[in-house]
């Protein structure tokens, strides 16, 4: 997995957005015997191969 740590929140906004792009065709990057594009989504989180960053600022 990426060397970043998601709060939980973090976490539910990526997983909804790639939930989302499953659902509209994006093709899933990884092999799953899933069909629900939030589960796929959360496979794919797991095994770290989302492209997705959070930037935070700085406070």
């Amino acid at each position: 997995m990426s060397s970043q740590h998601f709060n939980r929140y973090e976490k539910a906004r990526i997983l909804g957005a790639r939930a989302l792009q499953v659902s509209y065709g994006a093709p899933v990057l990884i092999d799953t015997d899933e069909q629900e594009p939030i589960l796929v989504a959360a496979e794919e989180y797991d095994a770290g191969v989302l492209p997705f960053t959070v930037r935070r600022e700085e406070q």
